[in-house]
């Protein structure tokens, strides 16, 4: 690992419950969806290949259950995404959903994320990548943990293509603060507006932010874009 990459993981793997239809969904669609990691950078004939189609190619990092995901591919078709988390029940309940729907475009990973940007995707691959509602770990002694650190940051920039885009979104003020210190001082990038985005028509509202929002809780996207 690059000296600039901290070891400090950004998540903990918690032994959440595994239903039976999650772990069906995993033992069945994971050879048709899934993406093993392997530490050597993918050719862009490689991703051609493992979608079946030439087109744009954007990273989710993280993504809970899912259902964000699956609404943003079902909204953007004509992208393929690779969705990277580490979870199980929620790598069960993506694929489940991404088998009921019949997505293409979607392949799932069950990884850290840190090492799939750094090993697996060569420099200038992505036409995309986004990180929604990150763990915000909003105690003090705990923001080392945070996943936009400036290393990181710095990785991500140089995994985009010019004019590629890392869109970032979070529901914590103090986290929002810091990421869009973090990604104003990486040179390769820059904001699309002066501060915070409007959130962009492709990513939906979960059903967590609608509850936030409706006690009047904040919810900051960041859209910068590659140089």
């Amino acid at each position: 690992m690059n000296a600039g990459l901290r070891p400090i993981r950004s998540y903990v793997l918690r032994q959440g419950r595994v239903s039976p239809a999650q772990q069906r969904a995993f033992e069945t669609l994971w050879p048709r969806w899934g993406l093993s990691y392997a530490p050597g950078p993918l050719s862009p004939a490689e991703w051609t290949s493992l979608f079946g189609r030439e087109a744009p190619l954007v990273l989710e990092i993280g993504f809970g259950m899912g259902e964000g995901t699956v609404a943003v591919a079902r909204g953007l078709p004509h992208i393929n995404f690779v969705a990277v988390d580490v979870h199980m029940p929620g790598i069960g309940s993506l694929l489940k959903q991404i088998g009921e729907a019949g997505l293409e475009n979607v392949r799932v990973m069950r990884h850290d994320a840190v090492d799939v940007v750094e090993h697996m995707i060569a420099p200038g691959t992505l036409d995309g990548v986004h990180i929604f509602f990150p763990d915000p770990w909003p105690k003090a002694r705990h923001h080392k943990r945070r996943l936009i650190q400036p290393a990181f940051a710095e990785l991500l920039a140089s995994r985009l293509k010019p004019g590629g885009t890392l869109h970032l979104a979070t529901d914590w003020e103090d986290y929002a603060i810091q990421m869009l210190s973090v990604l104003r001082a990486v040179p390769a990038l820059r904001n699309t507006v002066a501060d915070y985005a409007p959130r962009p028509d492709y990513r939906p509202l979960t059903k967590f932010e609608q509850r936030g929002l409706r006690l009047g809780h904040g919810v900051w996207d960041l859209v910068f874009r590659k140089l």
